[in-house]
């Protein structure tokens, strides 16, 4: 009987051991894989049954009985699911990584937020954490190729320069083509302000490591909200905020780093420049065109020397004057922000210093910045709120790129020339153009500027579904541009110069609209916003010029022996809308929306003073109808279309209003004269876009994506009309022209591969067809050769077309292009352009553009590179007529001038070198190339330190981590970097040109994150 009894128990005992071990309990503790801090609320379930739990507001949770092996699933709004296979394991600490791509995500729109799902506008979506560290001044930067349709180009490579951004086109010839900018729902100053032809960006004042996301509205769906300053898109930025639970985290974030020039074109050295131009001389002689003897060039060229036969007789003088040009360029930024809050008070502040060296020489750009976002809930009705940023940034700036004292003009300086005297030390003024060099040494151009942007705001919940929210919001912009200029620079010559510009704007708006939500029978939803907006921007200017100093020691002004002019003007804007949004969603599936602004404006005629600017949308999400449950493969299917009016404001403050200037009148007498006529009908442009979209995932959403097509009218062109000179007036602002866009967007990200490796993949790729319909007639130029023409796209480039070189003479050839009477053209050349027709020769706007971006993850180590590109479009090298001219000047040129005609039978594409000689240094297509490239933009390699040992020294998270910008560039554009757009020229028509502008940096940094 014992040994049966003892043998059951065995047997028992048998059974019941692996049942102990599989009835475990698991504990541990979930939290942010971007921020370390902590996760409430997550939803943790084990796979295949309906038992789970959620973490507490620690973050921490517990669940009993689980069977050994099985695999828990962590899930929350907002983050990527994530599965874990518990092992033997009773403990088990789990980071979740943001889900950017989730169409359960909250979307920003115009005051207020939406669910992805329930979106029927085009809005896209850039989270903080994928933009975080990225080793650029500004935000828009680090968002190319992150976002279909919208174009970004850095116009060169100074640091702290004007940014260039195109959302689906560009939608005017006058007026502004740039974004509207919101932070924290207050629209503020974005516009150039500097004085020197080398545009600056204000968003560069913003520390884009506070930023929790940014989204691009750009169909009329998502921008009409805005109105009258919607064609152009909106950009909606949003500021980290406070966290409720758990105790405070603070995240200390450093990088180190260096860059160093994309690319270095070649030009010739002293022997082949010798050879070149005596050759060029020569040739030049024979024909008559010159009369300069060996002496005289050998005299020129000892001048250039110092006096120094033997630097270009016998070549011991090479001197590289394009790195020069450049100089080292590191880089650093520190960050420390703590978050959190509890039930009550939710707050975000943050610290941040950057210093940012251009790869230019006296290229610089720091920032420091502060940050409080605060929110406290008052009672269970009211939350009030303040968001605020103090920031001071300090720009050591350079002329523009068409200006000699540009560092990169100097490539134009013989080689044989020093840069220095060797014995005096002193820089070569004997050089045959301007030595920047001096610049270096005795000017400065500075651009300090003190910005704080806040708001405050208070909201009100009056009854169940319904709110109210005020704000009131100010931009407090104050920027002192200070340049001097010694007497040994050129612009000083010949006892100094000093000029002071400061610019005060004073930006405020408020907002004050109600918000309703609610949900009726199960079927009906209702999310309605209704309001009223009011803005004022006043600018103040005042310039002040000084020369004659005493000594390079005296900068200031105050210092200058005489005042030599000056100047102040003052003008302000003023907006007051109205709007409204109502979205309606049936049974979960069928989705309309509408929206509409009225807007009135100081700055049109009092006839046009107010404009409607409506919008209506549907959506349909095809997915959830009964007939698609036997179709698993597709979890998402959202069709979606819009069609709506925007507008264009972003013009002169006066341009509808009759307007007088002071004079000196007659003996000195004061006066005043009429310097305008009045348009009292003058109105915003108008664009009418249609936009249809279609939404989808596959495969339990590891396949996403999205399928855009639209077609955005712009009517009512501002354009300076030509009126009889009876009037007493040239021109008057009208509203007249037409252009249009078309284009599609596509967008498609996938889950590659789960579990403890993962893979993740983000692919854009958009084209845009951009074409002016009506100009009324007109040719307005822009840029160098750019023009707005009838039947083409803005900015095409229009100028002689090059036929090659004559074998039998070296002549520069050009196709006449007449037309002849049935109206074709005659394809025969000429070495003389004057006989030749101008014809389009170019189009600087890309055919496509796009970017696909991969984040790999394996235990801790993340891998993520993002290649960008465009293609289709062509660049005008505005600099070639100087430095590819077959040495018709003694600018130093590039190495393909060697293959220049020599003699007769010779096939070649550059002509015979003549001294000169206007022999194809011409505006022509000779100058123009393909501006196609693909750049891996940004790599980063980060790896995050085990719990087991941060948690010895009580730290959450570190991240230590390593980035490379513009890495590498594939392209057959031979100038120093594809991405350009000269800021001498840059506008709405002068595009695609590239006049000694410098190339992007390569960017390298280190850096270590720590939460704790």
């Amino acid at each position: 009987m014992r040994k049966q009894l003892l043998l059951s128990l065995l047997v028992c005992f048998a059974f019941w051991l692996p049942a102990l071990a599989q009835d475990r309990s698991i504990s541990g503790v979930i939290t942010s894989a971007d921020e370390g801090s902590v996760l409430p609320g997550v939803s943790v379930q084990i796979k295949g049954t309906n038992r789970g739990t959620t973490s507490n507001n620690e973050g921490k949770f517990t669940l009993q009985n689980v069977p050994a092996n099985a695999t828990l699933q962590f899930s929350f709004i907002g983050y990527q699911t994530r599965e874990l296979l518990i092992g033997n394991r009773a403990t088990i600490n789990v980071s979740l990584s943001a889900d950017t791509r989730s169409i359960n995500e909250v979307v920003v729109v115009g005051y207020g937020s939406q669910s992805k799902r329930n979106l029927t506008g085009n809005v896209a979506k850039v989270s903080g954490a994928e933009i975080q560290n990225i080793p650029v001044p500004s935000v828009e930067q680090a968002l190319q190729g992150r976002a279909a349709g919208v174009q970004i180009t850095s116009l060169n490579g100074k640091v702290g320069q004007g940014i260039q951004i195109r959302v689906r086109g560009s939608s005017s010839v006058t007026a502004s083509n740039q974004p509207l900018y919101v932070i924290d729902g207050i629209p503020v100053t974005s516009q150039n302000l500097s004085t020197n032809g080398a545009p600056t960006n204000p968003i560069a004042d913003l520390n884009f490591n506070d930023v929790e996301s940014i989204e691009i509205l750009k169909d009329a769906a998502a921008t009409a909200i805005y109105g009258s300053r919607a064609s152009n898109g909106v950009v909606l930025i949003t500021t980290k905020k406070g966290k409720q639970g758990g105790p405070t985290q603070f995240e200390l974030n450093a990088f180190y780093g260096a860059s160093t020039p994309t690319h270095k074109r070649q030009f010739l050295g002293t022997k082949d420049y010798i050879t070149l131009f005596r050759e060029a001389v020569n040739n030049s002689n024979a024909l008559g065109l010159t009369r300069i003897t060996q002496n005289q060039l050998e005299n020129f060229f000892t001048f250039y020397a110092l006096n120094n036969r033997s630097a270009w007789e016998q070549a011991t003088v090479n001197t590289d004057w394009q790195s020069l040009a450049f100089q080292d360029a590191p880089m650093q930024q520190y960050d420390l922000s703590a978050r959190g809050g509890d039930a009550k008070t939710r707050f975000y502040v943050s610290g941040s210093y950057s210093d940012q060296y251009g790869i230019l020489a006296k290229n610089r750009f720091t920032r420091m910045s502060g940050r409080v976002n605060l929110d406290h809930s008052a009672s269970d009705k009211l939350t009030l709120g303040v968001n605020m940023n103090i920031a001071r940034t300090t720009n050591y700036r350079l002329a523009n790129d068409n200006s000699f004292t540009t560092p990169m003009q100097i490539v134009a300086l013989p080689p044989f020339a020093p840069a220095a005297d060797p014995v005096t030390g002193k820089f070569n003024e004997n050089t045959p153009y301007y030595n920047p060099l001096r610049d270096k040494e005795y000017a400065s151009f500075t651009t300090f500027v003190n910005r704080v942007i806040g708001n405050v705001y208070a909201d009100y919940k009056l009854f169940k579904g319904l709110s109210f929210r005020s704000e009131w919001g100010i931009d407090l912009l104050n920027q002192n541009q200070q340049q001097y200029y010694g007497r040994e620079t050129l612009l000083g010559n010949p006892q100094a110069l000093a000029t002071n510009d400061f610019t005060q704007v004073t930006n405020y708006t408020t907002n004050n609209f109600f918000s309703y939500g609610r949900t009726f029978a199960e079927k009906h939803s209702l999310d309605a916003t209704a309001g009223m907006s009011f803005q004022e921007s006043q600018t103040n200017f005042t310039n002040v010029t000084g020369k004659d100093f005493p000594n390079d020691a005296y900068r200031q002004i105050s210092s200058a022996a005489r005042i030599t002019d000056g100047s102040t003007t003052e003008t302000v804007f003023t907006f007051l809308s109205y709007f409204a949004r109502l979205n309606y969603q049936y049974n979960n599936r069928y989705i309309l929306g509408l929206v509409g602004r009225i807007d009135g404006s100081s700055r049109f005629g009092v006839n046009k003073r107010y404009g409607a600017f409506p919008s209506a949308s549907l959506g349909w999400i095809i997915s959830e109808e009964s007939f698609m449950e036997n179709i698993p493969v597709i979890s998402n299917l959202k069709l979606r279309a819009s069609y709506g009016l925007t507008g264009n404001a972003e013009v002169g403050n006066f341009g509808s209003r009759s307007l007088y200037s002071g004079t000196a009148g007659y003996a000195g007498v004061p006066g005043q004269a009429p310097t305008q006529i009045p348009n009292p009908d003058l109105s915003w442009e108008k664009t009418l876009q249609t936009d249809v979209g279609l939404e989808f995932g596959l495969f339990g959403g590891r396949l996403s994506g999205e399928l855009d097509y639209y077609i955005k009218n712009t009517r009512d062109l501002l354009l300076n009309v030509n009126i009889p000179a009876t009037t007493g007036y040239a021109t008057q602002l009208r509203n007249v022209g037409n252009l249009e866009n078309k284009g599609i967007e596509v967008v498609l990200n996938s889950q590659n591969v789960r579990g403890a490796f993962t893979w993740n993949t983000s692919f854009n790729i958009s084209t845009n067809k951009n074409k002016i319909t009506n100009l009324n007639g007109q040719v307005i130029d822009g840029g160098f050769v750019n023009q707005a023409r009838e039947g083409y796209s803005i900015g095409v480039f229009y100028a002689y077309e090059y036929a090659g070189v004559d074998p039998q003479n070296g002549d520069a050839l050009y196709y006449k292009n007449t037309l002849n009477g049935d109206g074709s053209r005659d394809r025969s050349t000429t070495n003389n352009p004057n006989l030749a027709e101008q014809v389009v020769i170019g189009n600087p706007n890309p055919k496509w553009i796009g970017g696909i971006t991969n984040n790999l993850s394996y235990k801790g180590i993340d891998l993520t590179f993002l290649v960008q590109g465009q293609y289709g479009n062509d660049i005008f090298n505005a600099a070639g007529t100087y430095m590819s001219s077959n040495a018709s000047l003694i600018d130093n040129q590039t190495p393909d001038q060697l293959r220049r005609w020599q003699k007769p039978g010779d096939i070649t594409d550059v002509p015979q070198a003549r001294y000169g000689g206007d022999n194809g240094n011409t505006n022509s297509s000779r100058y123009v190339q393909r501006g196609d490239y693909l750049r891996l933009k940004t790599v980063t390699l980060s790896y995050i330190l085990p719990k087991s040992l941060t948690n010895k020294v009580k730290l959450n998270r570190v991240r230590v981590y390593a980035t490379a910008q513009n890495l590498y560039t594939l392209t057959k554009y031979n100038g120093w970097d594809p991405e350009v757009n000269t800021d001498a020229a840059a506008g709405n028509i002068g595009l695609g040109n590239d006049f000694y502008s410098a190339p992007q940096p390569k960017s390298f940094i280190a850096g270590l994150n720590i939460n704790f």
